[in-house]
């Protein structure tokens, strides 16, 4: 595939990066639409989850550094290279650290927590959805070997993909980011047309968990494991076991309660926002 979306000079434009740059923005403007469906503040939404992404990024990156602290002391250039490297547990350690920056913003700007993440619900799986089309250019996370009868596979060929993310080269892979891209993608549309007829807050949030636990456990069934861990004695990988803690999760969250939601309340909340925004405007 492309592991380089394009070259500037000497500067190579890693399609993971790209990819993944696409996503957030397009994520940070689909939030702004939800945040106005549910009636919280779209700069509150929009300033959380850039201290989120930064989180993230931040967390993951030190992480590397600490990890190999050794080589930066040897090679200093190395840093350089950290956009590269990508790995489940990276994935987890940002993940952790944008939910409990998202946690601790939303306390203390009095959003309410369950409507937040029903408002952020879309907007996630759908920049996972660009990552994993990133992922796919890159050879990142690649799949398993496909047999003759895959004729959607695909074949690594650029160097690159094999020094960037160790994706072999020369043999028929399950597109398996592809899978992933396509079951974040549905999940996204499915959520965000969901979300105005929500009966309680945290529903929407309830199902994007169990969603993503689906998507993920399954699409690891065409993954190759190396590196993302054996639990139960190479019956389950790191993955999947946070597959299963989300679909408990999204259980949980779509328990019956005894708080609902008006069925009138979005639109009430819609013509507000339109009366607020045409009297200061």
């Amino acid at each position: 595939m492309y592991p380089v979306l394009f070259h500037i000079g000497a500067l190579l434009i890693p399609s993971y990066g790209a990819m993944a740059a696409v996503g957030v923005v397009l994520a940070l403007l689909l939030a702004q639409r939800t945040a106005r469906v549910v009636m919280l503040n779209a700069g509150h939404i929009w300033n959380l989850c850039v201290v989120a992404l930064f989180a993230a990024l931040i967390s993951t990156r030190l992480l590397l550094v600490i990890v190999n602290w050794k080589e930066v002391l040897r090679r200093p250039a190395w840093i350089l290279g950290l956009a590269v490297i990508h790995h489940p547990l990276l994935g987890a350690v940002g993940a952790m650290a944008g939910t409990g920056c998202v946690a601790v913003y939303a306390r203390w700007q009095k959003m309410p927590l369950l409507t937040t993440a029903d408002a952020l619900a879309a907007p996630l799986a759908l920049g996972l959805a660009f990552e994993q089309v990133g992922a796919l250019l890159a050879g990142s996370g690649y799949g398993t070997q496909a047999g003759h009868g895959v004729r959607w596979a695909i074949t690594y060929t650029n160097p690159l993909a094999a020094v960037w993310s160790g994706a072999p080269l020369g043999i028929p892979l399950h597109p398996v980011q592809g899978y992933a891209a396509l079951g974040f993608a549905a999940l996204a549309i499915l959520v965000f047309f969901w979300l105005p007829y929500r009966r309680r807050e945290g529903d929407v949030a309830g199902l994007w968990f169990l969603g993503m636990g689906a998507v993920v456990y399954m699409t690891e069934l065409w993954r190759d494991r190396d590196g993302r861990g054996s639990i139960l004695g190479g019956v389950l990988d790191g993955p999947q076991v946070a597959a299963v803690a989300m679909v408990l999760a999204g259980a949980l969250l779509l328990r019956e309660r005894k708080t609902t939601i008006p069925h009138d309340a979005d639109a009430a909340g819609a013509v507000a926002n339109a009366a607020n925004e045409a009297r200061h405007g």
